[in-house]
Formats: structure tokens, sequence, C-alpha cells
């Protein structure tokens, strides 16, 4: 998605309600890459070149061309609908960020977990912080094109799910199906409501 025009730098008069969301998940499981990919503003980024001192602290399984990482946050913003805009902030997935986490969750209404299937049990802990925190959340699972595949139901068990917590499917580089997940987030946190009654943008 190319940078964001002037135009698209200020609110429509209609927007009624701002909304605060968190994007977690482990390390290199596309946090930054799904901001980027539905962020209507320049997203704000904070990654800096992985040197030596990552050697044995950052699992780079699978991920060989990966050479950046997020040390604070990532910073995005879209229009949902004509009444709703989302302020979206991209937490570092790895330990010793975590406390990070304390002031940026303040305020937030949902949190969306990205997960990689090649890389499951790098999860548990990002969801154990999470029920900590009691703040509700939704998981998408990044699409890689080695990605193990999984139903739902096995997915649920074997991240301990609750029966409501939606389980999406997506890919984060692409705008159409990030924007889905983040909807299927918004529709949880605030009722179930239809995707229509949040007239979400195509």
């Amino acid at each position: 998605m190319g940078s964001a025009g002037s135009s698209d730098r200020y609110l429509p008069d209609t927007v009624q309600q701002a909304a605060k969301i968190l994007v977690v998940g482990a390390f290199g499981v596309g946090k930054t890459t799904l901001v980027g990919s539905v962020s209507e503003i320049e997203p704000l980024r904070t990654e800096e070149v992985m040197t030596v001192a990552s050697v044995g602290i950052d699992d780079l399984a699978g991920m060989s061309t990966k050479s950046t990482t997020t040390v604070a946050m990532d910073f995005g913003r879209i229009t949902l609908s004509s009444r709703l805009v989302l302020y979206l902030f991209g937490m570092p997935g790895q330990r010793r960020f975590w406390d990070l986490w304390e002031g940026l969750s303040e305020g937030a209404i949902g949190v969306l977990v990205l997960i990689d299937t090649r890389r499951l049990e790098d999860s548990f802990d990002v969801l154990e912080q999470l029920e900590i925190r009691g703040l509700p959340f939704a998981v998408a699972v990044n699409q890689f094109p080695d990605s193990e595949q999984y139903s739902v139901d096995e997915l649920r068990g074997a991240l301990d799910l609750l029966p409501d917590t939606p389980i999406v499917s997506c890919d984060a580089r692409h705008y159409s199906s990030s924007v889905g997940s983040l909807v299927s987030l918004v529709e949880y946190v605030s009722g179930n409501r239809t995707a229509a009654a949040w007239e979400t943008t195509s």
C-alpha cells in the first residue's frame, strides 16, 4: 500500500467514535506488516536492525530474510466506517519489551493477536499476558507460504481459547484481509454487531 496522501491525514467530519486497538503476537509474526498494510496515514515504525546481541535470544527459525525488529511500537490509523476510526498500536513481541505493554494497553478496547502456525508455541506467553490484563481479543492466523494448516477447532484446542474467541485467517500483507481481521475483533468487542452496521470500507 502506498504512502497516504494529504487528503488522508484528517478525519471525515462524520466520525463520531475513536477506538484504540493493540496488535500483538510473537516475534516475527507480521504485526508491522499488518499495521502498514491498512494504515491510511504513513505508519510510525520503530524498527531497528537486528545485531549480534539478539543471537540466541530471538529465534529466527523460518525467518531467514528478517533483519529488523520493532523496539517500541508501530502506529497506524484506519477509518473503518463513516463513524468509526481505529488507532492501531503494534506491540513488540519479545519478552524483554513486555514492560511497554503496561502503558500502551491503557484505553484499548481490544487486541488482535497474530499467530504463525509454524511456531504456534511462541504464542502461548503472549496469550497469557492478555489474560493477565483482561483485555478481549481475537486471533488472526497469518498465512505464510509454508504455514501448517489447522482447523479452527484444532487451533482453539491448541491455544486453549474460550468458545467465543474469534479465530480468523488473514494475510497481513493484504489490505482487505487485514481489515477483515480488524472487523472481526470490533464485532466481537462491540457485542457481535454485523459488518454492515459498521459500514466497512472496501
